[in-house]
């Protein structure tokens, strides 16, 4: 398994660890009627969701994919790095700063925030734009 792979797949399991942690939080915070930051779930949803689950599914289609043809200069692996921190840098981030942003939080946190979440996007789609050379048929002939 290549270890751009591997980063995949343990960043995976980091952000389900740390998506169940705040669940757990969540959890306690309802039986016990604990305080909890006013975007708690939105954080939830985005280390599970996005964290865990795009993670798993993009080091899955890294790894289980087929190889680029032969001369197709489309695929660029480097995009996968790319994909990869920035896919790491907006969930991380987004998370973070909706766990401690304010229910009366500034514009800069506001838009800190959304710019969190626009850098998600621009990580997953640079992934899929980046695999689009490798959704093809294996077979040397069509049947």
């Amino acid at each position: 398994m290549p270890p751009l792979v591997r980063r995949y797949l343990k960043t995976a399991i980091a952000f389900l660890g740390a998506g169940l942690l705040v669940g757990a939080w969540l959890l306690a915070a309802r039986e016990f009627a604990l305080p909890a930051p006013m975007r708690i779930m939105s954080v939830h949803t985005h280390l599970l969701l996005v964290g865990f689950v795009m993670f798993m599914i993009s080091g899955v289609a890294l790894w289980m994919f087929p190889r680029p043809a032969k001369g197709d200069d489309r695929y660029r692996p480097w995009l996968a790095e790319w994909a990869y921190w920035l896919l790491l840098a907006g969930t991380a981030g987004r998370a973070a700063l909706e766990l401690t942003a304010s229910p009366s939080a500034t514009v800069a946190t506001r838009a800190a925030i959304v710019t969190a979440g626009v850098v998600q996007l621009a990580g997953l789609l640079l992934f899929f734009v980046m695999m689009l050379p490798r959704i093809r048929s294996t077979l040397s002939e069509p049947r």
